[in-house]
């Protein structure tokens, strides 16, 4: 369950979120995501199968 993908555009897992988290006391990861959407990298409507 871990390897659950949750970010279908830059695929980030859950063991990526954890990973993030331990090594930087927070994760870091929404931040990135929100970073590379503001430059127009988002592509969820294409990659993620529910369309968000």
């Amino acid at each position: 369950m871990d390897a659950e993908l949750i970010c279908y555009c830059f695929g980030y897992t859950a063991v990526d979120i954890k990973a993030d988290a331990i090594r930087n006391g927070r994760s870091t990861i929404l931040e990135r995501i929100i970073r590379e959407k503001h430059d127009g990298a988002c592509r969820c409507a294409e990659t993620n199968p529910s369309g968000r």
